[in-house]
């Protein structure tokens, strides 16, 4: 997925943004859309599902935290490699003598004739002395070095797919949560819808009353009514607030932030392969972006497999262990290494000059060839190796339940998306006839020839239809969210980690 070719933002917009919000710009992606400010202090911020998931692929935290585990996989690498480069050391000592050492000889060591039970003082040394010298090291030969670089580079590609597996779970998590929110906004639609009808209905049961046409108790029943409705209002408003605020969370946006999402569930007909309003459209876009196919196939099975994240970490898991199988194994190989020097050295008496001259300096080198064999180290080693095979068996059994979980994650998906296309038209049906058998019922109460308590039971059918309709919908959108990640093909999250990447925004 690229970013800000598709989707600029204007200088202007921005700082009016952070500025309203009062927080850092690093929390707002390039990849937001000139839609999401909205042109007033005082309007709700406004987003589709689209830039919604754009947000939480730049902003989300553990987003974040993975493109910190890749990098952190990077410089594995790096140490992995430094311990087959030589090593290079250079050393420089000077050495004052503010007196110079003593020590006592026989006096025969200079005199043949002398009395060997005497000693004289012998002064050894000069005023100044320099060493220096340089060092390299290398590693010919090493199992375990070698075999740390290439886990190393499976190390790294584990993370990168770990980052790619949460960006699959941070996809379909804002995916639900968006639809989440859009069924307590729809609630909250209707619960007010429902309002707004008892009080015209209200409105006209007085003018009956007036009329002489009812009594007082139909006004009775429908004020009873508007009482009820107040909690659930409530109870609506805060709930819409709070799958606001879990969204927001999602997004890794601030949870103060206003927004207003587009999305309308009652008018989304989920067989239609195009929206019927502006809302919908990034709805059907992204549901659109994967294929769904719910008849059994082996090879689609077989290609989730190879495309599930938490699949795939498993397998780079298990080539991580035989590496460290390996490592083990080196351990009864020899070590080889060379080590060169080159040393200078010099002595001088009186003011001292930096390493003396020709005459006070000498210079020598050495190469050297070494091979350290272990022999024995009682049983550690054979254990070390025995572990490694134990846990590649348990990476095997792993492995095995990993694909039992994926492929009832995938029947699952799938009987919620059945569920939901085999139950639409019906409830599609219940819907329109509940809005006609409402008005129906509205008109034989404004004739006189109906009562009150048909006027509130239809009213409650029609209510019930309309959030069963909604719920539908969500349950569709939800269960196609899930297939797609169960099947690993999920939208904005391709094969390559790198377009991944250049989308988090990491400060």
């Amino acid at each position: 997925m690229k970013r800000s070719s598709n989707y600029p933002l204007k200088l202007c917009t921005v700082v009016a943004l952070i500025l309203f919000l009062g927080i850092n710009s690093s929390a707002f992606s390039q990849s937001m859309t000139p839609e999401i400010v909205s042109k007033s202090d005082s309007e709700k911020q406004t987003l589709d599902l689209r830039q919604a998931i754009q947000i939480a692929l730049a902003n989300n935290t553990e987003m974040k935290r993975s493109l910190l585990s890749v990098q952190d996989a990077d410089q594995d690498i790096r140490n992995a490699w430094s311990n087959v480069m030589p090593d290079i050391a250079a050393n420089v000592n000077y050495t004052r003598n503010l007196e110079i050492p003593v020590n006592f000889i026989p006096e025969t060591a200079l005199d043949p004739d002398g009395d060997p039970d005497v000693l004289v003082p012998l002064a050894f040394g000069t005023d100044n002395n320099w060493q220096g010298g340089l060092s390299v090291s290398q590693t010919i030969f090493s199992g375990q070095a070698f075999v740390g670089i290439s886990s190393s580079e499976l190390y790294k590609t584990a993370q990168s797919e770990g980052m790619r597996a949460t960006a699959q779970g941070i996809v379909t998590q804002t995916r639900v949560t968006y639809y989440q929110a859009l069924v307590a906004k729809e609630e909250l639609r209707l619960i007010e819808a429902r309002v707004e009808r008892i009080k015209k209905n209200l409105e006209d049961t007085k003018k009956l009353f007036e009329q002489g046409f009812t009594d007082d108790y139909a006004i009775l029943q429908l004020e009873v009514q508007l009482a009820n409705l107040e909690p659930q209002l409530t109870q609506a408003e805060f709930g819409v607030e709070n799958a606001l605020k879990d969204l927001l969370d999602d997004m890794g946006l601030p949870v103060q932030l206003s927004i207003h999402l587009k999305g309308n569930l009652s008018e989304f007909d989920i067989h239609s392969q195009s929206a019927n309003n502006e809302d919908n459209k990034a709805l059907k876009e992204i549901d659109g972006l994967t294929p769904l196919v719910l008849e059994e196939d082996s090879t689609l099975l077989n290609r989730a497999m190879n495309l599930r994240g938490d699949v795939r970490i498993l397998e780079i898991q298990k080539q991580l262990q035989g590496k460290q199988l390996d490592a083990q194994r080196s351990t009864y190989l020899p070590n080889v290494f060379a080590n060169y020097n080159l040393n200078w050295s010099a002595s001088q008496p009186g003011t001292p000059v930096f390493f003396g001259n020709e005459t006070n300096r000498a210079r020598s080198q050495t190469i050297s060839l070494g091979v350290q064999l272990p022999i024995f180290q009682g049983f550690s080693r054979d254990v070390s190796v025995q572990k490694a095979k134990i846990q590649i068996k348990d990476t095997e059994l792993q492995q095995y339940q990993a694909r039992q979980t994926a492929s009832k994650q995938i029947f699952s998906a799938k009987q919620g998306v059945r569920q939901a296309l085999q139950t639409s038209n019906a409830l599609k049906r219940a819907l329109e006839q509940a809005e006609r058998g409402y008005e129906r019922a509205l008109v034989r109460q404004q004739n006189g020839v109906g009562s009150q308590q048909e006027v509130t039971d239809a009213d409650l059918q029609l209510r019930q239809a309309e959030i069963n309709y909604a719920q539908m919908v969500s349950g569709y959108l939800s269960a196609k969210a899930q297939y797609d990640q169960a099947m690993g093909q999920v939208p904005f999250v391709g094969q390559d980690i790198q377009e991944i990447k250049e989308t988090i925004e990491l400060k």
